[in-house]
């Protein structure tokens, strides 16, 4: 039986109906990760989970260590990775509240540790990203929505900014042009990492306000605070049906 690996994101820095067994401290060759590794049990299936932002959300996403992440839920044993991110609306289509598997991803971000192999002293290693998520797993968030009735979307381009300020109305423009239909800061370099573990991948997004210029008014912080605390009731509700299948 596949052990899952949860990464909870804004809005989810703990899995409520968790029941913990272990909270696991890694020291990984690349530092410490964002939280403690929880192993436990979670709608009866062995889970891990891990607050990609730390617990409380204190770490922002251009500070995650994203290796470290990655290299700890291997270590306690994953064999798959459900990331949980909460994004902007792009697309007409993607509305507050929306949920969104996407099947593609944009890399606007720079800076970030984006890969296990850059020490390679004999051979440079590349991997395959030409799907970067996992069509079992994207098939079985699908499924899950379809159980609990949500408004979703099974395709989408995912387009991932540095953060942590919001975009302007021009970056988002320029990236609807480029074909994005959400926009978030924490699916790359996630997405790559995962790949280079051989660890299958997949987004569960939660669309939490509208892209900049894609509404009348600004973006506001209890805007998104309310859209977070609406939507994560099914977002865990939709990850129980996911394990359960």
């Amino acid at each position: 039986m596949t052990v899952c690996a949860i990464i909870g994101g804004t809005g989810l820095t703990r899995l409520d109906g968790l029941t913990i067994n272990t909270a696991r401290h890694f020291d990984t060759p690349y530092g410490a990760p964002s939280a403690p590794v929880l192993h436990g049990d979670y709608a009866g299936r062995e889970v891990l989970f891990l607050a990609r932002h730390g617990h409380p959300h204190r770490i922002p996403p251009h500070q995650v260590n994203y290796r470290a992440n990655l290299w700890a839920l291997r270590e306690a044993g994953a064999q798959a990775i459900i990331a949980v991110n909460a994004v902007g609306g792009i697309h007409p289509a993607m509305g507050t509240g929306h949920f969104c598997v996407p099947h593609q991803i944009i890399d606007y971000t720079s800076g970030r540790a984006h890969t296990f192999y850059e020490d390679e002293l004999e051979h440079v290693t590349h991997v395959d990203f030409s799907h970067p998520y996992d069509a079992q797993l994207r098939n079985k968030l699908t499924a899950a929505l379809d159980q609990e009735r949500c408004g979703y979307s099974s395709h989408g381009v995912y387009g991932c900014t540095q953060g942590p300020r919001l975009e302007t109305v021009a970056e988002i423009a320029r990236m609807e042009r480029d074909g994005c239909d959400i926009v978030g800061m924490t699916g790359m370099p996630e997405a790559v990492l995962a790949r280079e573990l051989a660890l299958p991948y997949a987004c569960l997004a939660l669309v939490v306000n509208p892209a900049a210029g894609k509404s009348k008014g600004l973006i506001t912080m209890a805007e998104i605070e309310c859209a977070l605390e609406e939507g994560m009731g099914q977002v865990k509700a939709v990850l129980a049906h996911v394990l359960e299948g």
